[in-house]
């Protein structure tokens, strides 16, 4: 039986590229290749007076947590530092996490900036961006002219 394959004479390099794209350079202030990028699970809901975002963040300390606005755009970024130590019977087993993220999303036009505010509870960051009050269109009067 033989089995067929779809030929792709371009897919090895669309794997490196994507590869180069996620991988930090040396020396650069994103990290070394020691580190692991990541990008944290976020849920976003739509409520009648705001837009409510959840970000899992475990193991990342709120002060080590960045959230920002500029030109339209929610910017989350962070990093995870994380360290376990196991020890049963004879050995020991150390495992580190290390890895930054950044998350950014484009917010609508409803969205107002100035009264934005986020906090952090067990390893859950809530971000509240209330909408503006809707814009009524306002009312002219036309005036005769003799």
């Amino acid at each position: 039986m033989t089995t067929i394959t779809r030929y792709e004479p371009w897919g090895w390099l669309n794997q490196f590229q994507r590869e180069l794209e996620h991988t930090p350079i040396w020396g650069s202030s994103e990290g070394s290749m020691a580190t692991t990028a990541w990008a944290p699970a976020v849920d976003i809901k739509e409520e009648s007076d705001k837009y409510v975002l959840h970000a899992d963040l475990p193991g990342v300390k709120p002060e080590e947590t960045d959230v920002s606005m500029e030109d339209g755009v929610l910017t989350i970024r962070g990093e995870k530092k994380t360290e376990e130590i196991t020890e049963k019977e004879g050995y020991k087993r150390v495992e580190r996490t290390f890895g930054s993220f950044h998350r950014r999303f484009s917010l609508p036009d409803t969205a107002n900036p100035d009264a934005i505010s986020a906090k952090s509870k067990d390893g859950v960051l809530e971000i509240t961006i209330p909408k503006r009050e809707a814009v009524q269109p306002k009312k002219i009067a036309v005036t005769s002219v003799e």
